[in-house]
């Protein structure tokens, strides 16, 4: 549990649907891919952003299985960025005490992409400072089908607040078990254009809510 990993009695797990890189590039004249490299520069931003604003786990949606519909070449240069930024970035991560895993299927993963992931896990393994989780080729459909089978279930970190970029307010089956009392937060902002101030303003609304969980308040 994330609150194991933190030595924390309670723990503050934020899930972001990471929304909006196509867009902003098609609106720059840009090819997509190069969204998606903007949308890694986020990434660095909100992750170290993240510990400073109290968050212990971090889960960003990076790709989804229904994703793997869209056309080959954008497939392959995100497979490729993904790879790319995990050589890049692990020993950063390691550095600032970044615990990296990778959540999703791995069978359908090329296999330099399935060798970044497990090189960034072993190297990030020791860190405290932040749980950070990708979720690459994720359905969170099929995980419950898997966990129904395996008994996992119950071990899944629960989702505190969950942000969606881009305007769309849907889950798009990210994380749906986890998020049975996420509280959700929207913004327009596409995710290549997110900075730690928009971070902070999701926390700092998710602050003044009332979390009764099914119960009347005191």
């Amino acid at each position: 549990m994330a609150a194991d990993f933190v030595g924390q009695s309670t723990s503050f797990h934020v899930g972001v649907i990471m929304d909006g890189n196509g867009r902003w590039a098609t609106r720059r004249a840009l090819p997509r891919p190069a969204g998606h490299r903007a949308g890694a520069r986020a990434v660095r931003r909100i992750v170290e952003a993240a510990p400073s604003l109290g968050v212990s786990m971090l889960t960003l949606y990076a790709l989804s299985s229904d994703n793997l519909q869209r056309p080959a070449a954008e497939v392959t240069a995100l497979l490729r960025l993904f790879a790319e930024y995990l050589e890049r970035e692990c020993r950063t991560l390691a550095e600032r005490g970044v615990r990296l895993t990778v959540i999703g299927r791995r069978d359908r993963l090329p296999a330099p992409l399935v060798a970044a992931i497990e090189r960034a896990e072993s190297s990030t393994a020791g860190g405290t400072a932040l749980a950070l989780r990708l979720a690459i080729d994720y359905s969170a459909r099929h995980e419950i089908q898997r966990a129904a089978l395996d008994g996992t279930l119950a071990s899944w970190p629960d989702v505190d607040l969950l942000v969606r970029t881009g305007g769309e307010q849907r889950l798009s089956d990210f994380l749906l078990w986890e998020s049975a009392y996420a509280e959700l937060w929207f913004t327009e902002r596409l995710w290549p254009d997110v900075t730690a101030r928009d971070l902070a303003a999701a926390i700092a609304d998710f602050r003044r809510r009332d979390r009764r969980f099914g119960r009347i308040s005191a």
